[in-house]
């Protein structure tokens, strides 16, 4: 019996590019494991050209990416409408796609949209799925209307005409605040203020990422805590993972930020599982559920939990496709849930199928409509038109 044949697309055009690399490494060496499927990789450069096989696995491998890029884009004999996707005509029979793209294309729906096109099963949430969950502010209105509790928040766009002050802000919100672009991830475009000063160059740096920005009030004493949720219909959490930066928690500035994750954890302190008072383990647990059917997420994804000195747990943000580097806490809350890469990776792409035969059984059949026959309508001076 033929194997299945799985793509693994990695890259894009967002600031996680090299970050969706090493994921996509972990991923590949899981997959290959299982021994069960024939394993294809695309790299997505950050032109939006989808690379061949040949190049991408060597840009995975972390050989220098441009020449690459750079010797397909002028090999590539027609740039057409459809020109940035044709590397796809040469895998041949494609079962399922794996996307390892984190942030833009990969968790705002982007490629999802395509591989809807395609008619293709594919690993991770449905489009609506993504979207929604890619922005911070869409996220915080559904999570509280479905009562999972997260911080209180204030939005402003660059298109305001009034700007949120420093002042209004303190007022409702406190006087420390991380201003968020709504639209990324990966403590992109994320910065904290206490002061007028701090809060303008917040605004400044976020607004280069999005035009729409979240200010989130600051928890008191705050503990990180990262849950890992997999699953369709059946959902599977696993154990509780924290982590802590040097001078968090307490009137402490640090936070858990982009070179924490994924360039230098090694002043990180994790814990697994994370020492919680039992009620708590379980409330968090029951929170992630709750908001991963709210934001209509399946197959993978990652909460991230804000817990104040109180034992009072916060839903900070989903991750809906959660990295996979040797850094990520994702990938080592699965280890000691007992569910190891290999046996992870091969359960997220049967959730893929499964999802895809599931949506096979929804109709979008249509009524023919027939002769159109126009009815009469009435002009403003009353004569019928």
């Amino acid at each position: 019996m033929a194997k299945q044949h799985v793509v693994l697309l990695f890259g894009g055009n967002s600031s996680e590019h090299d970050v969706s690399k090493r994921s996509c490494y972990n991923y590949y060496k899981a997959l290959e494991a299982t021994g069960k499927y024939d394993l294809s990789v695309v790299a997505i450069a950050q032109n939006g050209y989808f690379l061949d096989a040949d190049r991408s696995m060597k840009i995975m491998m972390q050989e220098d990416e441009q020449p690459l890029v750079d010797s397909y884009m002028a090999e590539l004999k027609e740039k057409g409408i459809l020109s940035p996707i044709k590397a796809l005509e040469d895998l041949g029979q494609i079962d399922i796609f794996f996307p390892v793209v984190h942030g833009n294309l990969g968790e705002d729906g982007t490629l999802q949209g395509l591989f809807r096109l395609l008619d293709k099963p594919y690993v991770g949430a449905a489009l609506r799925g993504h979207a929604v969950s890619f922005d911070k502010v869409l996220t915080k209105e559904i999570l509280t209307q479905n009562n999972v509790r997260n911080t209180k928040y204030l939005v402003t766009h660059a298109f305001d005409e009034k700007k949120l002050t420093w002042a209004e802000v303190e007022e409702q919100l406190g006087s420390v605040v991380f201003v968020k672009a709504a639209n990324q991830g990966s403590s992109v475009g994320i910065s904290r203020a206490e002061n007028e000063a701090e809060y303008e160059a917040a605004l400044k740096d976020s607004f280069q990422y999005d035009h729409k920005v979240l200010i989130e009030q600051a928890v008191n004493g705050p503990r990180e805590l990262e849950v890992g949720v997999i699953g369709n219909d059946k959902i599977l959490v696993s154990e509780i993972g924290a982590h802590k930066v040097p001078d968090q928690g307490g009137d402490g500035k640090g936070w858990y930020d982009y070179h924490s994750k994924f360039v230098d954890n090694s002043s990180v302190a994790f814990e697994i599982p994370a020492n919680l008072p039992d009620a708590v383990t379980e409330e968090i647990k029951d929170m992630s559920k709750r908001a991963y059917r709210a934001l209509n997420l399946q197959g993978e994804a990652r909460m991230d939990f804000l817990i104040d000195e109180d034992n009072v747990p916060y839903l900070g943000e989903p991750n809906t496709l959660p990295g996979f580097t040797n850094m990520s806490l994702f990938k080592r809350l699965w280890d000691y849930s007992d569910i190891d890469n290999a046996k992870l990776a091969d359960m997220l792409v049967q959730y893929g199928f499964d999802a895809y035969k599931k949506s096979k059984e929804i109709s979008y059949s249509f009524e023919s409509l027939g002769e159109e026959k126009v009815g009469t309508f009435n002009g403003k001076d009353g004569n019928k038109n």
